[in-house]
């Protein structure tokens, strides 16, 4: 049986707000991430919050705590769908958030809302950001599974009592939850005896203040140790035309061996915007 294509994950996305994708990668790669984090599950807090929940762990820096994380970020489909979902509206898109969470025995259901909710630019336009969480262990009706409100990302939600009811994400390590930043979700209550775990990974425009304080989680010494795909959604790159640079430069010359003391500021424009520069300065050269 041929697996789904891209376009039919693109098109669930776009009319549902959400999709499942079953194992899109092996069990024996999430057993191994799930194992990297094993100490900071156990040495992390419980939240402090009615949002986080005071039940629920959650530690980020994902990307220096295991490198199957950085597997995870760049895995082709996925970063394919959040290119597809983001690219009209960015040069390119970034790392927003990469945060692991535990949701442990007796926790509440979590507030129904939107990611995007994070910015206070207009909605509606465009799409901000695509999470995807990967689950640690098995999600399940009573375990604390995200619900998922269907086609939410379409009409603003006034109050709770106008949503329907939600689907909940039942699924096993090795599945993707693709989810819209515009649509309504939330963790479930974990009614069980068992700590329900896994990792969010999102993307972003390019354009926007993260979630997460990369050049923080990931400075250069950290960074250089990186793909240079890895290390550009991590913050180390510019946006056209010239946004998040270090010294007018792009801020990957500091994963360089040897980082001058005065970078020479280079302009990074889009091509649209160098050859109107260009013409410009040319007419102004030649006394025109």
């Amino acid at each position: 049986m041929t697996a789904p294509s891209e376009a039919y994950w693109l098109d669930q996305l776009q009319e549902d707000g959400y999709c499942i994708i079953p194992q899109l990668v092996a069990e024996q790669q999430i057993a191994a991430l799930d194992a990297d984090l094993e100490a900071a599950f156990a040495q992390a807090p419980l939240g402090k919050g009615d949002f986080y929940g005071h039940r629920t762990k959650r530690f980020g820096s994902l990307l220096r705590r295991s490198q199957v994380a950085g597997d995870l970020v760049l895995q082709p489909l996925v970063l394919s769908l959040a290119r597809a979902i983001l690219g009209s509206a960015c040069d390119r898109i970034q790392l927003n958030v990469a945060q692991a969470i535990a949701i442990h025995p007796g926790e509440i259901e979590q507030f129904p809302h939107c990611d995007q909710d994070m910015w206070a630019g207009r909605k509606g336009d465009h799409e901000y950001l695509l999470n995807v969480i990967w689950p640690l262990t098995e999600f399940t009706r009573l375990n604390g599974a995200t619900r998922i409100y269907p086609r939410t990302h379409r009409k603003p939600v006034d109050n709770l009592e106008s949503l329907d009811d939600p689907i909940v994400a039942v699924c096993k390590p090795g599945d993707a939850i693709c989810f819209l930043g515009s649509t309504v979700h939330g963790a479930g209550r974990n009614q069980t005896e068992d700590v329900r775990r896994g990792v969010v990974i999102g993307y972003s425009l390019g354009w926007l203040k993260p979630y997460e304080n990369l050049w923080l989680a990931y400075p250069p010494a950290v960074a250089k140790e990186f793909s240079p795909e890895l290390a550009e959604l991590a913050g180390y790159v510019q946006h056209r035309p010239n946004l998040g640079n270090f010294e007018g430069q792009c801020p990957s010359v500091l994963l360089r061996d040897e980082v001058p003391e005065f970078p020479q500021a280079t302009d990074s424009l889009r091509p649209d915007q160098k050859e109107a520069v260009r013409e410009f300065a040319e007419t102004r050269r030649s006394g025109r």
